[in-house]
């Protein structure tokens, strides 16, 4: 059998492994299928090449190599991972620019006011490398993610401060984060073939300087029961930490990492696949996966930086595919929610909505030059669900 139908049939064999989703608020039979947006169908592309339902619009607010507006500051090449903290007033759009250190990798944040009105921009972490994704933690900092070998998480204060890096959290490919203030614990995606899940246990909750890093120990399947390991050493060398521990489970190209209710989800680019982890009844599945889609074609491929909305729906943006960000809705269903066009040699990267809600904000990493000088920082605006 080919890969689809194997997927499937093991999936099928296995449904009595596939739990539904108690933290949202409808049951689910993962993994998602094809169906009509809870939004409608894709208008044609606005002034900024974006395609969207009818009622959002869309908002240029930084764009690579040029001052953001209303302030002085110049925004960075190559925008990937990317939060929004509250600060008050207004909030805090941070972003990651995955680029050398020596080409300005690291992070910046735009403020805004109550209105939405930028009103401020500015470096929080320079000199690091390759800053792909990242996590907020629930005291407001910004976990900045290298994704090189031997990489560091970098803990950046976009409230202020000073950036510091938080090695006990592992050296490896590092690529997003998640916090979970229930089991007081960082998620933690590792971008390699045979990349691993982690989670980091600290010894204080809130302070990040020293813990414990397991990894996720499963079979090999798409589901079932799974543990954690401890990584006897998280600094990597000259043991990679995917090494250390038998039986821990391999995931190919570990992206995006999101928790909400007593879930984390997580992304797989190797094989378009959205994973999805109940921490309630220690068992894992398939939320997605684009070979097991049914009817029609998948909509997601490229599988990279997920959020989600205060309502449950998760927000999965696409490195290549049809540069879109598709939504997962709490009844297992998969449609297209925006869609980038003219910009086929960039990704789309750092997907994050506001503390209300009704506003999203994402990058196009390379634009429409496909060069990591040519990104551009956007802005959706409508009727989001809460």
């Amino acid at each position: 059998m080919d890969r689809r139908t194997l997927l499937r049939t093991t999936v099928a064999g296995a449904g009595g492994l596939a739990l539904p989703f108690t933290a949202w608020s409808a049951a689910y039979a993962a993994p998602a299928q094809n169906a009509t947006g809870p939004y409608g169908a894709l208008q044609a592309a606005d002034a900024n090449g974006i395609q969207l339902p009818a009622g959002f619009t869309s908002t240029v607010i930084a764009r690579s190599r040029q001052t953001v507006p209303n302030t002085s500051y110049v925004w960075h090449d190559a925008p990937d991972g990317g939060t929004v903290i509250p600060n008050g007033s207004g909030w805090i759009y941070v972003s990651n620019s995955e680029v050398s250190s020596s080409a300005g990798g690291g992070a910046s944040r735009i403020l805004f006011d109550s209105a939405g009105t930028i009103v401020g921009a500015s470096r929080i972490l320079s000199g690091t490398n390759q800053n792909c994704a990242g996590g907020r933690t629930p005291w407001n900092t910004w976990l900045s993610c290298e994704e090189i070998d031997l990489g560091r998480v970098w803990e950046t204060y976009p409230l202020g401060g000073t950036a510091v890096a938080r090695p006990a959290m592992g050296r490896f490919k590092h690529e997003a984060a998640a916090a979970d203030p229930v089991r007081k614990v960082i998620y933690l995606t590792e971008d390699e073939t045979n990349g691993r899940f982690y989670r980091f246990v600290p010894t204080t909750w809130g302070d990040l300087s020293s813990g414990t890093l397991q990894v996720f120990v499963a079979g090999s399947g798409t589901s079932g029961s799974f543990s954690w390991a401890t990584v006897p050493d998280p600094d990597g060398s000259p043991t990679r930490t995917r090494s250390q521990v038998s039986g821990s489970k391999s995931f190919n190209g570990g992206e995006g990492c999101h928790y909400a209710n007593d879930t984390v989800w997580f992304t797989t680019k190797g094989d378009n696949r959205v994973w999805q982890v109940n921490l309630l009844t220690g068992t894992y599945e398939l939320a997605y996966d684009d070979n097991l889609v049914t009817a029609g074609s998948a909509p997601l491929t490229g599988v990279d930086n997920v959020t989600g909305s205060s309502y449950g729906d998760l927000y999965v943006a696409e490195d290549g595919g049809n540069m879109e960000i598709c939504m997962i809705t709490p009844d297992d269903r998969i449609s297209v929610f925006l869609r980038v066009t003219g910009q086929g040699s960039s990704e789309l990267c750092g997907p994050a909505f506001t503390p209300a809600g009704n506003r999203l904000y994402f990058s196009s990493q390379r634009g429409t030059s496909g060069s990591t000088s040519g990104g551009i920082t956007y802005c959706i605006t409508g009727p989001f669900r809460t």
